[in-house]
């Protein structure tokens, strides 16, 4: 079965067990809590993917081996705004 599923992001480091090949819908702060939906198949095997939320002027730092792909921008209540990226190349 195909669904949207949500999941909880720790904005600073977070690993999320996915099914293969879901695809990230949008990202969004509910409450104090960053969050993503995700288009899944349910059938498929679970994988981890690994995430990272940056602040707006604050840096990205390289790292050797490791890149990142934009997910979304979240705005919190407080007026913070985040940019979820996912680390590849692990």
């Amino acid at each position: 079965m195909i669904t949207v599923f949500k999941y909880t992001i720790d904005p600073y480091d977070c690993e999320v067990k996915l099914p293969h090949g879901a695809e990230i819908l949008s990202v969004a702060f509910q409450q104090d809590t960053l969050c993503m939906w995700a288009k899944i198949h349910t059938k498929s095997k679970l994988e981890s993917r690994y995430f990272k939320a940056f602040g707006t002027g604050h840096e990205i730092p390289f790292q050797a081996d490791t890149d990142y792909k934009f997910v979304g921008t979240a705005h919190a209540d407080n007026g913070l705004v985040f940019h979820l990226f996912e680390r590849l190349g692990l």
